[in-house]
């Protein structure tokens, strides 16, 4: 197993140089995300109270573990957050059905028996790995911090086990930054390793005095804060002293204290190792905004409104009481069946201070509509809508169609954040899932030359046929039925004018929108030689 290159250390001069720039930016990185860290916090409390890594001047919690403490009264927010990442799962990127499949970008070649043999096989490879890797819990994960925080990360590097091992990092411990096309490019990423972890990777000789102090007086537990530094290599070479042409520089080092020490390791990566994508970007920005951010006032309401709800019930239970004097230094006892003494039984003894006359009305009718609006900031009903109907009459019988229209117009509403995962996330973690492939020769050769240069050859396309975008382009097969269903209608009455209806242009277009396999269809040229026969009566029988 070939992995991604470290070369050893480059002179100390151009070492210290770098291990100062990488501060630098990672410093200035750190002011551009102070403002979404903040609600990052508050997020956190609420939606996921075990993700996230903060710290009260927003830097990472110096351990590994959640730095979460709240205890949310009421689950309605994780709730909600689950349920969409098990939804967009199960719909965009199911283990259990293939959610892509490989194509030429020219229509043609797919016509090619050979061609698209090879593109059957490298795609079962591509899910095999996928399947056997650790990526499909990632991506579960991934869509977890996806839909509270608005952006996402996951770290994918070659492994000599499983081919590819996938890393979800949370909000907190990494930094972004996007290029001139407003594509993210660059990922500083922190962790805290302990002194043994640090000296193994690394070497004694490479750390710090602090590390090795610890190491050599047996403080092998020990944790520093470890960076690891990813951007687009100015020169586009990754390493000098070799020239291996990495598009994509790496560096390790050591935060705090002072810069002068150089590097722990320099490398490079042939593809950006890092996906990031963002639920909806605001302009020009690189952090994205997403369903937390819109339920986040709900969220901190409905915590609000449950704790009132529960401070008035404990006072009807448990009214504040009021007594005479004469109890001030004598037991008095609460429980059913027990007795209190008065000096003066005569007197009132213990009462209520105030009348409760408790009405949870309106406030249990606030509750719901705020928890409602959290399910419907997460898209609650559109991943239950199967499980639960939302009609009101339920007495009124619900067709299959009627179903499928109303799931593929909710879906609708997931079009834009589905394209930008396409694009964001599913896209490039394919391709380089595929290249790590490619490198350690788990891909066969084409049947033809495609332009392939170690990674996926340019003419190749990725479809996705996942649930989310099968619905997504389901929406137009509804157009094309009703287009047969009217001209039909016209041809009762011209019945020259079925012959403007190209029914196998139709079933490649049905086909294609709604993810139907290739060997579901019977190729083109086969179809027409079939006619051929048919229609010289041919007793040759069909192959």
């Amino acid at each position: 197993m070939r992995g991604t290159a470290s070369p050893p250390l480059a002179c100390a001069g151009d070492d210290l140089e770098l291990r100062q720039y990488f501060g630098r930016r990672l410093a200035a990185l750190d002011r551009l995300r102070a403002g979404p860290c903040a609600t990052w916090r508050e997020l956190a409390e609420i939606f996921a109270p075990q993700r996230g890594r903060f710290a009260a001047g927003g830097a990472s919690v110096p351990h590994r573990e959640a730095s979460g403490t709240s205890r949310p009264i009421d689950n309605t927010p994780l709730l909600a957050a689950r349920t969409l990442a098990s939804g967009m799962m199960a719909g965009i990127s199911s283990p259990a059905r293939p959610w892509f499949r490989l194509q030429a970008a020219e229509s043609a070649l797919n016509e090619r028996p050979e061609l698209r043999a090879w593109l059957e096989t490298v795609q079962k490879r591509l899910l095999q790995v996928f399947a056997r890797s650790n990526l499909y819990n990632c991506l579960h994960t991934l869509y977890g911090e996806l839909a509270i925080f608005g952006t996402a990360a996951l770290w994918v590097d070659e492994d000599e086990e499983d081919v590819v091992r996938g890393y979800a990092l949370t909000a907190g411990e990494y930094w972004l930054a996007s290029s001139r096309r407003l594509a993210v490019d660059t990922l500083y990423r922190t962790m805290w390793w302990s002194a043994r972890q640090i000296v193994d990777t690394f070497g004694l000789e490479a750390v710090s005095a602090a590390v090795r102090h610890s190491h050599d007086q047996g403080r092998f537990d020990d944790e520093f804060e470890i960076v690891h530094a990813v951007e687009p290599d100015p020169a586009g070479r990754g390493d000098d002293s070799r020239g291996l042409g990495f598009a994509w520089r790496s560096a390790w080092f050591e935060r705090g204290g002072s810069m002068d020490r150089p590097l722990l390791r320099r490398g490079g990566y042939a593809e950006f190792p890092c996906m990031a994508p963002r639920w909806e970007v605001c302009g020009t920005g690189t952090w994205g905004t997403g369903p937390g951010w819109v339920a986040l006032g709900d969220a901190q309401q409905l915590q609000f409104q449950q704790d009132r709800k529960l401070e008035a019930i404990d006072k009807l239970v448990r009214p504040p009481l009021v007594g005479p004097p004469t109890l001030q230094n004598a037991g008095s006892a609460l429980l059913p069946g027990t007795v209190t003494y008065l000096a003066d039984p005569s007197g009132q003894g213990l009462r209520p201070a105030f009348d409760v006359r408790l009405d949870l009305t309106h406030l249990m009718t606030d509750i719901a509509e705020t928890q409602q609006r959290i399910r419907g900031a997460f898209y609650a009903d559109l991943f239950l809508m199967m499980a639960e109907s939302d009609r009101q009459d339920a007495r009124a019988p619900v067709t299959a169609r009627e179903v499928d229209e109303r799931r593929e117009e909710k879906m609708l509403m997931l079009g834009p954040v589905l394209e930008r995962l396409h694009d964001e996330l599913l896209d490039p973690l394919i391709r380089r899932v595929f290249a790590i492939m490619v490198r350690n020769g788990l891909v066969p050769d084409p049947p033809c030359t495609m332009g392939s240069s170690g990674g996926m050859p340019a003419p190749l396309q990725i479809e996705f046929i996942s649930l989310l975008a099968s619905a997504q382009k389901a929406a137009a097969t509804g157009a094309l039925e009703r287009f047969w269903r009217f001209g039909q209608a016209i041809a009762q009455l011209k019945p020259e004018a079925i012959d403007r209806l190209d029914a196998d242009g139709t079933l490649d277009a049905y086909a294609d929108l709604t993810g139907v396999p290739h060997a579901a269809l019977v190729p083109a040229a086969v179809a027409a030689e079939r006619r051929i026969r048919r229609a010289n009566q041919s007793p040759e029988v069909d192959r």
